[in-house]
Order: structure tokens, then C-alpha cells, then sequence
């Protein structure tokens, strides 16, 4: 397994997204460094190329051209299945829609990234995702996810990216269904999750998201056009 204390040191060169051949990227980002324990926001307009950063440097989608290492690896050169398997140790992925099963109970949920990882899932991973569901304060005697309101859905979602402790966590959007009591808690519970060996970084319309990151990144027509390093306790 990967040296996960390691594994959150990103560092991008050269790297453009392109839908279309001989089309202008939608993304070109020349260079960018983010080190262990950093918590970045990534802010801009829509088609800014936010979103595509973040599925970029999970690995869910291949660059036209460029690199991202992740301290001594290089995502673009793995193969499906090697980039599969360190994505599974190293990300913990909040989508913005979520990619829950609604016929299924929050702990099947949670469990669904161990399914994948083997035929029989531990008692200890089970245990772990019991007790990630109860540190979110999702109730767990629901028997469908669909039964929780969003912003419970939101939280089994974030249980769900835990499930194997990843150095990193990245989240799209991850208040933009919710209303400002469940983003405010579904802020909290993200923000909690920083520390000097997780590395956290979201993208976000929600300024208030994005005020309580330590430094953020502003995108425009897939550019980066202002990086900002802050404290957030100065603006309280």
C-alpha cells in the first residue's frame, strides 16, 4: 500500500483537458503545487474547468496532455486498474449528486467502496462504517437511503469517501442541494476532516465554503487567475 502520509503532495505540469481535437482547452493549467495537510478552495464561474481539476487529479478523467504526481507518482501513466486501485487508498471522492443507491440502507452505502475491493467484506470494515455513520449523525436503522433528507444523504456521502481513511479528500460542490442548515452542518463535517496528514480540497459556488478554506484558487475560461494562501480566523 501506498505511504499515505505521502500521498497528499500534488504537483501538476504542463497539464490541458480537451474535448475536442484542435479545439482550446478547457482546462490548461501550466503548473501547481499543493502540499500535505493543505485546505484549498477551488472558486470561479461556471465552465471555469473546476469540476474537470478535481476529476483530473482523482484520476476519474484522463488529461490531453500533462502530468500529476502525487508525491512520486504519476497518475496520467497508470492504467485503469493500477489508477483504480491507488485512487481507492489515497481519494476519498464527495460528488456533488452524490452516487448513492436509494434502495439500499446508509450502511450498504458506505460499504459500497469495499464491495470493490473484495468478495467478502470484514467485520472490521463494517465496524468502521457504522462508526463513520454515527460520527456524521446519519441514523442507521433506516433501510433505504432514500427514506434521509438531503442533507443526510450529503453526510453518508462524506462517511462514504472515509471508508479507508484517504490521505485525500476532494469534494465537488458539496453544499449545492442543500439548504443553509444542512450546508452548514455538511460544511462542518468536511472542514473537520483537515489535519496535517489530509490534504482537503473543494470546489465550490458556496462562498461560505470557500471563505473557510486556508487557500484558494480562482478559475476563469480555464485558467487559473488568482491563487490566495489566507487565514480564515483573520476574517471572523
Amino acid at each position: 500500500m501506498a505511504d499515505q502520509n505521502a500521498a497528499g503532495l500534488l504537483r501538476i505540469t504542463d497539464l490541458e483537458l480537451c474535448y475536442q481535437k484542435n479545439a482550446a482547452p478547457v482546462l490548461a493549467l501550466p503548473t501547481l503545487a499543493i502540499n500535505r495537510g493543505e485546505v484549498v478552495g477551488i472558486s470561479g464561474p461556471s465552465g471555469s474547468g473546476k469540476s474537470s481539476l478535481l476529476y483530473l487529479i482523482s484520476g476519474l478523467l484522463r488529461p490531453t496532455r500533462g502530468q500529476i504526481n502525487w508525491n512520486d507518482t504519476d497518475i496520467t501513466k497508470l492504467s485503469e486498474g493500477a489508477c483504480d486501485r491507488w485512487r481507492r487508498q489515497s481519494i476519498g471522492f464527495v460528488f456533488q449528486d452524490f452516487h448513492l443507491i436509494d434502495e439500499v440502507s446508509p450502511l450498504e452505502n458506505v460499504l459500497i467502496p469495499a464491495s470493490f475491493a473484495g468478495w467478502r467484506i470484514s467485520a472490521d470494515t463494517r465496524q468502521r462504517a457504522h462508526d463513520l455513520l454515527d460520527q456524521v449523525g446519519v441514523p442507521m436503522a433506516r433501510k433505504s437511503t432514500s427514506d434521509l433528507s438531503r442533507g443526510e444523504q450529503q453526510r453518508v456521502a462524506i462517511a462514504r469517501a472515509l471508508l479507508f481513511d484517504p490521505p485525500i479528500i476532494l469534494a465537488d460542490e458539496p453544499t449545492a442541494s442543500l439548504d443553509d442548515a444542512a450546508s452548514l452542518v455538511a460544511a462542518d463535517t468536511l472542514f473537520s476532516l483537515a489535519g496535517p496528514n489530509r490534504t482537503v480540497i473543494t470546489v465550490s459556488h458556496d462562498r461560505d465554503v470557500i471563505d473557510r478554506c486556508k487557500r484558494i484558487l480562482k478559475f476563469d475560461k480555464g485558467h487559473l487567475v488568482d491563487d490566495v494562501s489566507r487565514n480564515p480566523a483573520e476574517d471572523a
